[in-house]
């Protein structure tokens, strides 16, 4: 077997929402850099042709693909013993999957409200929860949960998205103080990005086009134009590594900006 090489090398990490964006982008960055990853989503096959492409580029075994409902405890337990099992350990965690959806306070329906808060905040309570099991044997070990720089800024849109990025955000903290109680050596910490190249963007680009629906998000923030996905993957690889060691209950803010004014 190829000795694997990098910054995250022996790591062994679970990704959700990982069928493309954000989360295939980590995937992809953390094998590159010498990490085993799970990959896991509703979109199973998503995740499988992900997982098949890390594969191809970094041999096989360094991949693999689980179903995954964020908001299914079950599923939750099943998944990361596939995962523990398939790659030998689990040292990093990664919550990424979230949704955006609801409209305005008036506009939102509870339906919806409890939509984005079961996927964006139960899937951190349920996957820190049930890894922790598998990552106490696996030490060092990271836990990285994608909130929103809408998570610390509130806007007049998006009741559901705000609160659930904020408890993100808050619960990330917890789980930090946790962890220190307990003696474990297994750190939590909270990206905050702004608006980000992804499919989440699709609805803007459909209003305006896409040149000036970018340029028209571009102008909200101080350095002029969105993010990448590989600005966010290379903080996770930041957070995931032993670099960060001595970083935890923090949040790292990749907004361009718009927290400074």
């Amino acid at each position: 077997m190829t000795k694997r090489t990098g910054r995250v090398a022996g790591k062994k990490a679970f990704i959700t929402g990982a069928a493309q964006g954000l989360g295939a982008a980590m995937a992809r960055r953390l094998a590159e850099e010498g990490a085993l990853v799970s990959l896991a989503d509703l979109n199973h096959d998503g995740v499988k042709t992900v997982a098949a492409e890390i594969n191809q580029a970094h041999g096989e075994g360094t991949a693999f693909a689980f179903p995954l409902d964020v908001t299914r405890e079950d599923q939750w337990i099943f998944a990361l013993e596939e995962a523990d099992a398939a790659m030998g350990g689990l040292s990093v965690l990664v919550n990424n999957a979230g949704i955006s959806k609801g409209g305005h306070l008036e506009q939102c329906s509870l339906e919806d409200f409890r939509e984005v808060m079961a996927v964006n905040v139960d899937s951190v309570f349920l996957g820190a929860k049930h890894a922790l099991k598998y990552m106490r044997a696996h030490q060092p070990g990271s836990i990285v949960n994608i909130s929103s720089i809408a998570g610390l800024i509130a806007n007049h849109n998006g009741p559901a998205y705000n609160a659930s990025k904020a408890g993100v955000w808050l619960l990330s903290k917890n789980i930090a103080l946790y962890c220190a109680k307990q003696k474990l050596d297994i750190r939590s910490n909270s990206i905050h990005p702004t608006f980000i190249d992804t499919p989440i963007l699709d609805p803007i680009r459909q209003a305006f086009g896409k040149e000036e629906g970018e340029a028209k998000l571009g102008r909200q923030i101080p350095l002029g134009h969105i993010g990448e996905t590989l600005d966010i993957a290379n903080a996770v690889l930041y957070l995931a590594s032993d670099e960060s060691k001595f970083m935890t209950g923090a949040e790292l803010k990749l907004d361009g900006g718009i927290s400074a004014m």
